[in-house]
C-alpha cells in the first residue's frame, strides 16, 4: 500500500500537467522579457490553399507570395500528409504586443515581355479566379476572418481568399461584394494587406508566466501602394486587369495590433470559431429523426417476436388434428434450408471479413474523437488513428472471413486468406493511386510523396497482410459454427414470391430507412471534406453511428423474416445487400451534392470528386452489408434454435401420451 501510495503521489503531478501531444500551451511575454518557459517571437504559419470550386489543394509556395527566407517546415503526421496539408513558416513575424502598421512584407514585379512573370501572374489570377483561399496558423490556432451573415449572425472563417473577381459582363463573384470600390468589370482585386489582431489572457493572476494567445483574426483589404518608401494602407484598391499589358507591381503589407482577453481560457480558445457555426439545432433534429426511425423499426420487431411469432408458435403447437400439421406455412416449412451455404461462399465470407475490420476501426477512431484526442487542434490525428487502427485490424479480418468460410463448407482456404487480404485494400489502394497520379500531373499538393506511398504499402504487407494470416489461421482452427437444425439433403423448392418478397425490391427498400438516419450528418461530412468546413461534433456523429446500426440490424432482420415467411430461404447474400444498399443511396446523394451544393469546374476536380467517393462508398457498403448480415444470421440462429427446442418438446410430449395410452389399454 506504501509504494501504491508513493506511486500515486508521483504520478499526480504528471496528470495535472498532462496535455495532448502537440497541444501544450506557450506562454508569450514582452520582448526583453524572454525566458526558457517564455517567448516574445510569434510565428506565423502558412498551410495549403484550397477553393470550394476546385478539388486541386496548393501549397502556398506555388503562388507568388513572399517567402520566408529561411523557410520551416514542421514534420507531418500520416494524416496530413494523407489530407494534403503541407505547413510552412512565413515572412509574416511578430513580437508579442508590439504594434504594427502598414509593414512592408515584400514586393512583386511582373513584366509582361517575360514569359516567367506572365505564367505566375496567370497562376495568380487563376487563383482568384477559383476563390483559393489562404490557411494561416498562429500558435497552432486557425487565423480567421470573422464577417456578418444573414439574420445578424457572425461566422468566422478558418481562411481567407486570395482576392476576388469582376466578370467582363460587370457580374461581382465570391468576396468583391464586401466592398463597393470592387467594380471594375474583367479586373482582378487583390486582397494584398491583412489587418490582424491578437488576442491574449494575461498570465497575470494565474501561475504561468507571461500571457497565452487565444485568439488570431485578421481582415483582407486591398490598397494600391503607389510608394513604397511611405506607405499609409490607404486609398484605391489594389486593381490587376484582366489583360496583362503594363508592368505590375504588387506590395504586400500587415498591421498587427494586441488585446488583452482575460475572459477566454486558453482551453476553450477553438470555441469562437465553432459557436459560429449555427449546426447545433440542425444536429438535434438529425437526431431527433433517427430515433424516430429506431423506434418505428423497434416497434416492428417487437410486434413480430410478441404477436406474430407467438401466434405461429401457438399455432404450431396445436396437433388436435393431422390437417393442421400438413397446413403449417412460413418459416417452419424452410427450417431444413435456411443454413444451406451460399453461393459464392468465398466471396461473402471476404466481404465479412474486411466490414468486420471496417467497423472496429470505425468505432474505436470515433469514441476516441468523443473523448477529445482526435479534435481539430491535432491536426491530421483523426486520419492517422483510423489508417494505423485498419493496419492493425487485420487479424480480426482473417479471423471472421476463415470462420465464416469454414462455416460455408468452403475448402480453398489458401484463396480466401488472399483474398482477404488483398481485394478489398487492393481496390482501395489503386483507386487511391490513381487519384494520385492526377494530382501529381496538376502539380497539387495533395499528391502524396513517393516515400509516403512506400511507406503505406509496408504497412499493408508488413503488418496487416500477416496479422490477417495469423487471423485466418486461428478461424480455420476453430469448428465451424454449429446450425441448430440440420440441413436438408434435397434443396425445396421456393414457390412462386410475390413482387415485394422478390429479391431486389426487397434490396432497394432495405437500405432507405438506415439512409435516412444519416442524411443529415452526411451532409456536415461531405461539407467538411469538400467545403473545407471544420467538423467538430463527434459526439454527434457517435450517436448517429450507434444508431446506423441499430437501424441496419432491425431493417435486415425484419425483411429476413418477411422473406422466410414466403418460404424463400436464400437469405445469405440478401442479409448482406439489404443493408449495404445503403451505400448506393448515399452515392446518390453524393451526385446530388455535386450539382447542387458545389461549383466543381473542371474535368480532373470532377474525377478526383467521384474516385474518393467511390473509396467512402465501398467502405461503407463493406460496412454496413456486414452489420445486416450478422443481425441476420443471430436471428437465423436464435429463430431455429426455438424451432428446434420446440419440436423437441413436442416429440417428447407425444411419447408420454403414447406412454400413457398404452398403459391404460393394458390396464384395461
Amino acid at each position: 500500500m506504501r509504494l501504491l501510495a508513493a506511486a500515486l503521489l508521483l504520478v499526480a503531478p504528471l496528470g495535472a500537467a498532462f496535455y495532448l501531444p502537440g497541444l501544450a500551451p506557450v506562454s508569450f511575454c514582452e520582448e526583453g522579457e524572454e525566458t526558457e518557459s517564455c517567448k516574445s517571437l510569434i510565428e506565423l504559419f502558412v498551410n495549403r490553399l484550397d477553393s470550394v470550386e476546385s478539388v486541386l489543394p496548393y501549397e502556398y509556395d506555388a503562388f507568388d507570395f513572399c517567402q520566408d527566407k529561411e523557410e520551416k517546415r514542421p514534420s507531418e503526421n500520416l494524416g496530413q500528409v494523407l489530407f494534403g496539408e503541407r505547413i510552412a513558416s512565413s515572412p509574416y513575424k511578430f513580437t508579442f504586443k508590439k504594434q504594427e502598421t502598414c509593414k512592408k512584407v515584400c514586393t512583386r514585379s511582373y513584366d509582361p515581355g517575360n514569359s516567367a512573370d506572365k505564367s505566375k501572374l496567370a497562376f495568380l489570377k487563376k487563383g482568384m479566379q477559383l476563390n483559393y483561399q489562404h490557411h494561416w496558423i498562429i500558435d497552432n490556432m486557425p487565423v480567421t476572418w470573422c464577417y456578418d451573415v444573414e439574420d445578424g449572425q457572425k461566422y468566422c472563417n478558418p481562411g481567407f481568399p486570395i482576392g476576388c473577381f469582376v466578370t467582363p459582363d460587370g457580374r461581382v463573384k465570391d468576396a468583391c461584394v464586401i466592398n463597393s470600390e470592387f467594380n471594375k468589370k474583367n479586373t482582378f482585386y487583390l486582397f494584398n494587406h491583412v489587418d490582424i489582431t491578437i488576442m491574449y489572457h494575461s498570465g497575470k493572476d494565474e501561475n504561468w508566466p507571461g500571457a497565452r494567445l487565444v485568439m488570431a483574426r485578421l481582415r483582407p483589404q486591398s490598397y494600391k501602394h503607389t510608394d513604397e518608401n511611405n506607405l499609409s494602407c490607404e486609398g484605391p484598391p489594389m486593381e490587376i486587369p484582366g489583360e496583362f499589358t503594363n508592368k505590375l507591381n504588387l506590395v504586400y503589407t500587415y498591421s498587427v495590433t494586441f488585446e488583452e482577453k482575460n475572459n477566454i481560457k486558453w482551453a476553450s480558445r477553438w470555441d469562437y470559431i465553432l459557436e459560429s457555426m449555427p449546426h447545433t439545432n440542425i444536429q438535434w433534429f438529425s437526431i431527433m429523426n433517427s430515433l424516430v426511425i429506431v423506434l418505428f423499426l423497434s416497434g416492428m420487431v417487437a410486434m413480430i417476436i410478441l404477436r406474430t411469432l407467438h401466434k405461429d408458435i401457438a399455432r404450431y403447437n396445436q396437433i388436435d388434428s393431422s390437417e393442421d400439421a400438413q397446413e403449417e406455412f412460413g418459416w417452419k416449412l424452410v427450417h431444413g434450408d435456411v443454413f444451406r451455404p451460399p453461393r459464392k461462399g468465398m466471396l461473402l465470407s471476404v466481404f465479412l471479413g474486411q466490414g468486420t475490420q471496417i467497423f472496429i476501426m470505425t468505432f474505436i477512431t470515433l469514441f476516441l474523437a468523443c473523448l477529445g484526442f482526435l479534435s481539430p487542434a491535432n491536426r491530421g490525428a483523426l486520419m492517422t488513428c483510423a489508417v494505423v487502427l485498419w493496419v492493425l485490424l487485420g487479424t480480426p479480418a482473417g479471423y471472421v472471413s476463415a470462420r465464416m468460410y469454414k462455416t460455408f463448407r468452403g475448402e480453398k482456404w489458401k484463396t480466401n486468406v488472399l483474398l482477404t487480404a488483398l481485394l478489398c485494400p487492393g481496390i482501395v489502394f489503386a483507386d487511391f493511386f490513381i487519384m494520385n497520379l492526377i494530382l501529381w500531373v496538376k502539380g497539387s499538393s495533395a499528391a502524396i510523396p513517393f516515400g509516403t506511398l512506400v511507406a503505406i504499402l509496408a504497412m499493408w504487407f508488413g503488418i496487416s497482410v500477416p496479422l490477417t494470416f495469423v487471423g485466418a489461421y486461428f478461424g480455420f482452427k476453430e469448428k465451424p459454427i454449429e446450425h441448430p437444425v440440420r440441413t436438408n439433403q434435397i434443396p425445396r423448392q421456393i414457390p412462386e414470391q410475390s413482387f415485394f418478397t422478390k429479391p431486389l425490391p426487397g434490396i432497394v427498400m432495405g437500405g432507405i430507412l438506415p439512409f435516412g438516419c444519416i442524411f443529415i450528418q452526411l451532409f456536415f461530412i461531405l461539407n467538411s471534406i469538400w467545403s473545407h468546413q471544420m467538423y467538430y461534433m463527434f459526439g454527434f456523429l457517435f450517436l448517429v453511428f450507434i444508431i446506423l446500426l441499430i437501424t441496419c440490424s432491425e431493417a435486415t432482420v425484419l425483411l429476413c423474416y418477411f422473406h422466410l415467411c414466403a418460404e424463400d430461404y436464400h437469405w445469405w447474400w440478401r442479409s448482406f445487400l439489404t443493408s449495404s444498399f445503403t451505400a448506393v443511396y448515399l452515392f446518390i446523394y453524393a451526385v446530388h451534392y455535386f450539382f447542387s451544393k458545389l461549383q466543381i469546374t473542371g474535368t480532373a476536380s470532377t474525377i478526383l470528386y467521384f474516385g474518393y467517393t467511390m473509396i467512402m462508398v465501398l467502405i461503407f457498403f463493406l460496412f454496413t452489408g456486414t452489420i445486416g448480415f450478422f443481425a441476420c444470421f443471430w436471428f437465423s440462429l436464435c429463430f431455429n434454435a426455438g424451432l428446434h427446442e420446440m419440436e423437441y418438446l413436442n416429440n417428447l410430449f407425444s411419447y408420454k401420451m403414447a406412454w400413457i395410452l398404452l398403459s391404460g389399454m393394458l390396464r384395461f
